[in-house]
């Protein structure tokens, strides 16, 4: 189900463009392989991610609960790093991913996390970050658990995102993935109500999940 992951860009179709505009998402072709060069080129209100090249529709307006969620999480964040360099960030907000060659051409993975921090600001440009964040944060919403699961799982792993978190707002829960010294991730354990999440990326952060999923 993940092989495409670790394939060649697929070269059975021929390409679109990199400057050929498109200005309704019908027109794309989920067939195909699209790149950054393309997607700079889409004048459309639906937001998508790219996946080794492959496009994903982004879930409908995120729900009044989800948002609130992410409100607080970023809250506590934004608190904890006006001491700290490193910057914080919140969808929508593009960080491509590339594999050598950085044109945007060559650049076939672009995500739009939940909130994300970027502690080496010479991966932050005007399109937003270029490379691995620190710390990526999803929040599950109902239809798009698979990807965010699997997909981008591995796409944060291959790509050494140091620290990826999952929050669940059905189960009130956080599960945190920490990059080892073997570039694999190791699960914590299933964060929940009265406990609190530290960070490895940022020693001394905690965010407690009490303020986070508060009725």
């Amino acid at each position: 189900m993940l092989n495409f992951l670790y394939l060649d860009m697929p070269n059975v179709k021929t390409y679109p463009l990199p400057d050929e505009k498109v200005y309704s998402v019908n027109e794309l072709d989920e067939s195909l392989t699209y790149s950054y060069a393309n997607y700079l080129n889409w004048f459309f209100d639906e937001r998508l991610e790219l996946i080794k090249g492959k496009i994903y529709k982004m879930s409908p307006a995120p729900s009044r609960y989800h948002q609130k969620v992410s409100g607080a999480i970023h809250t506590q964040f934004a608190i904890f790093l006006k001491k700290h360099s490193c910057e914080l960030y919140a969808a929508p907000f593009d960080v491509r991913f590339p594999s050598g060659n950085k044109e945007d051409r060559n650049i076939y993975t672009v995500l739009q996390p939940d909130i994300c921090v970027v502690c080496d600001k010479s991966k932050l440009d005007e399109r937003g970050c270029l490379g691995a964040p620190d710390l990526v944060i999803e929040i599950l919403s109902p239809g798009n658990n698979k990807k965010e699961l699997l997909y981008k799982y591995k796409i944060y792993e291959e790509f050494g995102v140091k620290e990826y978190w999952i929050v669940s707002l059905s189960d009130k829960t956080v599960l945190r993935y920490t990059l080892n010294e073997d570039g694999k991730y190791v699960p914590s354990k299933l964060f929940t109500l009265s406990e609190e999440v530290s960070s490895s990326v940022l020693p001394g952060f905690v965010l407690k999940l009490d303020d986070v999923f508060e009725d």
